[in-house]
């Protein structure tokens, strides 16, 4: 009974924490109201020539301003968030044939007496997820798959979730060609100033190697010693017995035979594998490496390979969402609600990127953009590349606390420190990766990603043991993170 009503109390504790939690919609909007009481403080421009090429003031934001900048934000929008309504169905579609969870149960069988191996291998796959198309979210199934397989054998369920988290989060952090980070990011850069395609990969690719080999090592060394010595688990004893109430026990014969991929399923996941494989080819801006292979590939879109971006991948991915439901024989009806389905659940997604577009056109509207770069800039022109760097990963650490959605935050940001970047002379491909990277890293281990949190409780880890058992990681991961930085900052 007392066990009872302490969990109780926890529960009443939590829910209680949630009613004052600010949603990211809710920081945006502050955000949006806060800059249009800022305007009416600051010098007023005199609408001269001079005042938007030097930042010298403002122009007071009016009541329809702030009324109507969310608005526009959809507008301003519309091509990603096209994308993001497409890939939620085509996530949804292949979801619903089992594939990829049948997938991973069969390599897990296949490495019976080999599982450490598990733990590279589903990182690294979990990571290419990551940095392609910013898997996160799509994961938290997979918290209570990979806890059934790590607690039989012999590792704990932290081994599970670090498996998904850190191995899915590194991609994320150094996200390559990933549409929620670095395609809204560079979507969202002020016009007349172009990101190199060829450098933000390059960058993020490191960033997502070295991530990577960092969480696996760290969580290769702990899931040796659990499997040693189970009294070296990081879990409380309550965790302990969850753990082994949940997924102590061994499969039955019928759910091993369940194990095994269908010829359609082993199609489906070729198709899905090709779906973003030909994305990523598409990305690639191959004419600026002097490749022209591709340039008769745009029968489809109209744009060959390596000139795509959200409208070209958002055809080819409704496409492959179509031909995977007509492989699997999904009738009409079921893959129209399927879609509908998948995309709906991508709406807060599209709706925090056009609230956050609004904050960059309520500060257009008002020219309080110009104020800032340029002020920032002549605030900023003696400090070299090398600080400038760490300070903006610094920063955005805090902004990203406040508006974890990595979209969210790019479309935010990018608009202003993309301009003071290029106004200084200094790579605006690093400042990209410098936001989408300070962004990665906190997903790793703040409260307010729902995917951590959620992920989290399937597989029975509390949050506060979580959190100082990936500190050290974290915080490794950050430090590599800055040097990486640094030095593309300085070198580019």
């Amino acid at each position: 009974m007392a066990n009872n009503a302490s969990k109780k109390d926890k529960k009443k504790v939590k829910e209680k924490n949630k009613k004052f939690m600010l949603t990211s919609f809710s920081i945006l909007f502050i955000l949006i109201i806060a800059l249009a009481i800022l305007t009416h403080f600051l010098p007023v421009a005199t609408f001269s020539a001079d005042v938007l090429n030097n930042g010298s003031g403002v122009i007071p934001a009016k009541l329809s301003d702030v009324l109507m900048s969310p608005i526009l934000g959809f507008k301003d929008a519309i091509e990603v968030g096209i994308f993001i309504f497409i890939l939620g169905g085509f996530l949804a579609i292949v979801s619903k044939t089992g594939a990829l969870e049948t997938g991973i149960k069969v390599l897990v069988k296949k490495l019976k007496g080999r599982e450490l191996l598990l733990i590279p291998i589903l990182m690294f796959i979990f990571s290419i997820g990551g940095t392609t198309y910013g898997m996160l979210e799509e994961t938290v199934g997979f918290y209570a798959l990979l806890a059934a397989t790590m607690v039989v054998a012999g590792m704990d369920t932290i081994v599970a979730s670090a498996i998904v988290l850190l191995g899915a989060g590194s991609g994320v952090l150094g996200s390559t060609i990933n549409p929620f980070a670095v395609g809204v990011a560079v979507d969202a850069l002020p016009e007349g100033i172009v990101a190199n395609q060829g450098a933000i990969i390059l960058i993020g690719v490191f960033l997502w190697l070295t991530s990577l080999f960092i969480s696996i090592m760290f969580v290769m060394n702990y899931a040796k010693k659990v499997k040693k010595n189970k009294g070296s688990t990081f879990l409380s004893l309550q965790e302990q017995k969850i753990m082994e109430k949940r997924y102590g026990k061994e499969e039955t014969t019928k759910e091993k035979k369940e194990e095994k991929l269908s010829s359609k399923q082993k199609f489906t996941l070729i198709l899905f594998a090709l779906t973003f494989v030909v994305m990523i080819i598409g990305f690639i801006p191959w004419e600026d490496f002097g490749i022209t292979l591709f340039s008769k590939t745009g029968i489809l879109s109209g744009a060959p390979l390596g000139r795509w971006y959200f409208n070209e991948s958002s055809m080819w991915f409704f496409i492959m969402t179509l031909i995977i439901a007509v492989v699997n024989r999904m009738g009409e009806k079921e893959t129209a609600s399927t879609f509908v389905s998948g995309a709906s659940d991508m709406m807060g997604v599209v709706l925090i990127i056009a609230v956050a577009r609004g904050v960059s056109i309520l500060m257009g509207v008002t020219h309080l953009d110009n104020y800032i770069i340029y002020n920032a800039a002549e605030a900023l022109k003696n400090v070299s590349a090398g600080l400038f760097a760490p300070l903006s990963y610094l920063l955005h650490i805090v902004l990203s606390v406040l508006v974890p959605s990595s979209s969210g935050l790019a479309t935010l940001s990018t608009p202003i420190m993309g301009s003071l970047a290029n106004t200084l002379g200094y790579s605006v491909e690093t400042t990209i990766m410098t936001i989408v990277a300070s962004n990665g890293l906190v997903n790793l281990i703040t409260p307010t990603c729902g995917a951590i949190m959620g992920g989290l409780a399937l597989a029975g880890v509390e949050y506060s043991t979580w959190f100082k058992w990936s500190l050290k990681v974290v915080l490794t991961i950050g430090i590599i993170s800055m040097i990486i930085l640094t030095l593309a900052m300085v070198l580019l």
